[in-house]
């Protein structure tokens, strides 16, 4: 790659804090209400105008759509945000699950909301482009915004880009699968105008399981519903007016009383690199023209779409898969379907498992404790990784990717974060012990 020089140059500090989180996604939230529930200065970063990251970007509703009623869940920030999402009248019933849905564009008033009371500094329209280092250790980063090139000083650094950006700029070692088995990406749309009476008599008289999935299950999903559509795109496809060879099928979510479907999660364009802007670009340009032949199939093939039309595009893609670090430790598919357990436990999660070709639900009560090391990259220190770029394997990915999960990294990682400062020790060296007592105290479920 051709390359110039960047001539050497002061740069101003923006902010000096005790934490800096990096990416406001369900992890960065929780990172940094966590954080600052323990008493230290926390700055909350995001690169776009609204914190919430898929949730707000990509109109992800579905927080926890793995929930039946013997789960054994969660419990902590990721409840919360669930809780005060309805409180603040933001939900509705998600319609495969015992969960809610979120409303995504109210949200940004929740995620507003809750950043404000625990006093977090917000920064949004600011994105991290470099790190600033001493020797293996983190001392802040530089950002790039409509204020210009600037610096923030953190005693710590908590990574919640999704795509590893900041422990990458730092050094620390990662990997990304190869294009060709990366999950893929999704250009998310909603529509107005739709039927619902009809609609849902419609998926009553025709309801489809996770069997039509066509992964992996457990058997048990076989039987279990899911809003799951894909007959009108193989009617459109017979018809010619879909390519024979583009797969479009997905989820529906709220279908509102206004008669707006507004999340549907419908293209999945595979072999795109989310950390390659040529990639990106593409992948936002196809998943629309794909995204409109998914709506003339939904309007002639699907009842009660009769009449829809176009309401939004999500703001930014779903991605799903990018870097992921290599860890202290590195979770493995064996972890996720064996209910793994660790010393160093700083969470659970459910036995759930999407992507990969497997779908695999929580309904048996199993579940798998999070363990610290997957958030602790190597060679860099006082930098911690929070959500789905923490360090595991490909099918455990499938796990640790999903929201709720997110949020058990994110509070983790706040906690580490301020317990490491005040017993100035690296991040790397916190106390388990103390960890797992002060995320007990934060409401985080460690065990069952």
């Amino acid at each position: 790659m051709k390359q110039i020089r960047e001539a050497a140059r002061k740069i101003p500090v923006l902010a000096e804090t005790d934490v800096l989180v990096v990416g406001s996604g369900p992890g960065g939230l929780a990172a940094s209400l966590a954080a600052a529930r323990e008493g230290v200065n926390t700055i909350l970063l995001e690169r776009y105008g609204c914190f919430g990251g898929n949730i707000t970007q990509a109109g992800v509703e579905s927080i926890a759509w793995y929930r039946h009623a013997d789960t054994i869940d969660v419990q902590g920030i990721g409840i919360e945000l669930e809780q005060r999402a309805k409180q603040m009248g933001a939900t509705d019933p998600e319609p495969q699950s015992q969960s809610e849905a979120l409303n995504t564009e109210l949200f940004k008033v929740v995620a507003d909301t809750l950043v404000q009371e625990a006093g977090i500094l917000p920064i949004l329209h600011c994105m991290a482009v470099q790190t600033i280092m001493e020797g293996d250790t983190l001392k802040g980063i530089i950002t790039e915004s409509k204020s210009g090139r600037q610096a923030i000083l953190a005693k710590r650094v908590i990574d919640a880009t999704g795509d590893a950006d900041i422990a990458h700029l730092a050094g620390a070692p990662w990997r990304i699968a190869p294009k060709n088995e990366l999950l893929g990406v999704t250009v998310t749309f909603s529509l107005t105008g739709v039927d619902r009476k009809r609609f849902l008599s419609h998926v009553k008289m025709n309801p489809s399981t996770y069997k039509d999935w066509g992964v992996e299950t457990s058997g048990k999903e076989d039987t279990m519903f899911s809003p799951y559509l894909k007959a009108p795109f193989l009617l459109a496809k017979e018809a010619g007016e879909i390519p024979g060879d583009l797969e479009i099928a997905g989820t529906w979510s709220r279908i509102t009383e206004q008669g707006d479907a507004t999340y549907l999660n419908i293209v999945y364009n595979l072999g795109r690199d989310a950390t390659d802007v040529h990639d990106l670009t593409r992948a936002e340009m196809e998943g629309r023209k794909q995204a409109m032949w998914a709506v003339n199939a939904l309007k002639k093939y699907t009842p009660g779409f009769e009449n829809a039309s176009l309401r939004s595009f999500g703001s930014s893609l779903g991605i799903r898969e990018s870097r992921k670090i290599i860890g202290r430790y590195n979770l493995t598919e064996k972890d996720v379907r064996n209910q793994g357990r660790f010393d160093d436990a700083i969470g659970i999660f459910p036995e759930f498992l999407d992507g990969c070709g497997i779908v695999i639900l929580p309904t048996t009560g199993r579940y798998f404790q999070v363990p610290y090391g997957i958030m602790v990259p190597q060679k860099v220190e006082n930098l911690l990784v929070a959500g789905r770029c923490v360090a595991g394997d490909r099918i455990s990915h499938s796990a640790t990717r999903q929201m709720m999960c997110c949020t058990v990294t994110g509070q983790a990682a706040g906690v580490a974060a301020a317990l490491s400062i005040k017993e100035k020790n690296h991040s790397s060296q916190v106390d388990i012990a103390s960890l797992q007592t002060a995320l007990s105290k934060q409401g985080v479920r460690i065990k069952r």
